[in-house]
């Protein structure tokens, strides 16, 4: 069993026990080499314990996935107000450090999703 600390899986089952297991890790630069690493390392366990068996479900795979990451800066700002106006006064700061959005989709047949709770502790 192989422990996550980045990735949180939300997991949303359909009748026939197929499954989507989904996660989002927001972070800053120094943590996204350890995220990159937990998506290694489910990925290398999909692709090592259902070999040969990645394709849409519909076209009878036994799993797929989707891997999205989007990079953002924020720039800080000021605010203060002006009691006498009314108003506030915006002025803006400097641009902080990037932080990186990654998400990681995975859908699964029954045993796929059997298999993948056990080796990642999902619940």
């Amino acid at each position: 069993m192989t422990t996550l600390d980045y990735l949180d899986f939300d997991v949303s089952e359909e009748a026939d026990g197929s499954a989507s297991f989904d996660a989002v890790a927001s972070v800053g630069p120094q943590q996204l080499p350890a995220v990159h690493a937990e998506i290694v390392a489910v990925l290398d366990w999909a692709y090592a314990a259902f070999a040969g068996q990645r394709a849409p479900l519909d076209d009878g795979g036994a799993w797929d996935f989707d891997l999205q990451s989007l990079q953002e800066w924020s720039l800080s700002e000021t605010l203060t107000y002006d009691q006498d106006s009314g108003q506030l006064d915006v002025r803006p700061g400097t641009t902080g450090a990037p932080r990186h959005t990654v998400s990681l989709s995975i859908v699964g047949s029954a045993d796929f999703c059997a298999a993948f709770r056990a080796a990642f502790a999902i619940d």
